[in-house]
């Protein structure tokens, strides 16, 4: 497996790169700020996922809820296995499929969406 397909995230702390950092972060229809700090996804996908986890923030407002929504949903839309970690505060180490990773804050909660298995 290729070093781009293993991830570690630790709490907020990101190696980016400097153009990452001046990027303005994006903001949706509905107000809520979105910043992607890491990705290996088609930018299609990526949105998608973005879609997804607004979807799931407005229907559930417990962490572990909008986690097994969004996990469920790209589990119906892109094939098993999906795994979805939301929340304000975790670390992670993961392995994932090639162009299956993305890792993004919606305001202040962070979303980790990655296929493995």
């Amino acid at each position: 497996m290729s070093n781009d397909a293993k991830r570690s995230i630790q709490g907020n702390l990101m190696v980016k790169s400097v153009s990452e950092d001046r990027k303005p972060p994006a903001v949706t229809a509905t107000g809520k700020k979105i910043v992607i700090k890491s990705a290996d996804m088609f930018g299609d996908v990526q949105k998608e996922a973005i879609d997804v986890a607004i979807a799931a923030f407005e229907k559930h407002s417990v962490e572990k809820d909008i986690a097994e929504c969004i996990k469920k949903e790209f589990d119906k839309r892109h094939g098993p296995t999906w795994h979805c970690i939301v929340g304000r505060n975790f670390g992670s180490y993961v392995t994932h499929e090639t162009n299956h990773f993305v890792y993004f804050y919606l305001d202040q909660k962070a979303v980790l969406l990655f296929k493995s298995g």
